[in-house]
């Protein structure tokens, strides 16, 4: 009796405090399931399978396959939405964008010309395309680190999230890089090559400057695409360094390809970054096996 009486006072007591802690209570009841999820993401260990006993356990039960299609899927589908919705929105401010882009000409956007009723919707599209494209790229980098993340370990795992901001930063620093450097010195001689005075016409000059700058942002990527093959135990920093001839002649091919112009000035601006970044890719896949080397 006097028991269910303490009881009662205490209750009464505490109500006001109770009435402040409820919504915190209750926050934590619905939080701590996820918490515990993404603690359990990030500390569980993998089965350290090779790769011949995988592809083996793989064509015996093909039915497990499904399992990481359907992942995948999922991961395509939420990136693919994502991107369409930023492109969605990047096409409500796409004249800012478009004259963004045409500010290397002179004249700007009024300097262009159309000659067809419907190029100028299709280079706004593609230039929609690229804005959104650039907005999701991180979500985009998430999703894909998703999908690869629970077959590698822990400590992996944690090294190559802390990557994916710098997936963006060096995205946009190889996109800024195309657009100040690149094109300045690309376009006067594109558009007075043999004493010719060009046009340009949003279809022609959109696309390619769309496609430059998504091709000098990707990269870009180079350095942390080593990072991470590094981190996977899949290169070295000093098999890198002892193949930076063939490295320097890959360069030289993937930049004559990127290049918009045949002349060498233009080919070299592409290089000189490539070649180092290529440097960076060393140090940092020495960074990533700094400890391996030590021991």
């Amino acid at each position: 009796m006097f028991r269910s009486f303490l009881r009662s006072v205490l209750r009464i007591l505490s109500f006001p405090f109770r009435i402040i802690l409820w919504p915190f209570v209750r926050l934590w009841r619905l939080v701590r399931p996820i918490a515990e999820k993404i603690k359990f993401f990030f500390t569980y260990e993998p089965e350290d399978t090779p790769i011949g006993d995988a592809f083996a356990a793989v064509m015996n039960e093909p039915v497990g396959v499904l399992e990481h299609l359907n992942a995948f899927r999922m991961h395509v589908f939420r990136a693919v939405v994502v991107l369409a919705l930023a492109t969605a929105l990047t096409f409500t401010f796409v004249e800012p964008i478009l004259g963004f882009l045409a500010g290397p000409l002179d004249g700007g956007l009024q300097s262009l010309r159309s000659i067809d009723p419907t190029e100028t919707f299709g280079s706004v599209m593609r230039v929609a395309l690229l804005a959104g494209f650039a907005i999701s790229f991180p979500y985009i980098t998430f999703e894909i680190w998703l999908f690869t993340a629970p077959g590698i370990s822990a400590k992996m795992r944690r090294y190559t999230l802390l990557a994916l901001p710098f997936t963006t930063l060096f995205f946009l620093g190889g996109m800024a890089f195309a657009y100040y450097i690149m094109l300045p010195a690309a376009l006067p001689f594109l558009f007075t090559f043999m004493g010719i005075v060009t046009q340009p016409r949003p279809a022609t000059y959109f696309p390619f400057i769309v496609s430059l700058m998504f091709w000098i942002g990707m990269s870009f990527e180079f350095p942390l695409v080593i990072y991470i093959l590094a981190v996977l135990k899949i290169v070295r920093a000093k098999m890198l360094a002892d193949q930076w001839r063939i490295a320097v002649v890959v360069i030289a091919i993937v930049a004559a390809f990127i290049t918009p112009t045949t002349d060498p000035i233009n080919m070299a601006l592409v290089m000189g970054p490539m070649i180092i970044l290529y440097g960076l890719s060393i140090i940092l896949a020495y960074v990533a096996r700094r400890k391996e080397s030590q021991a």
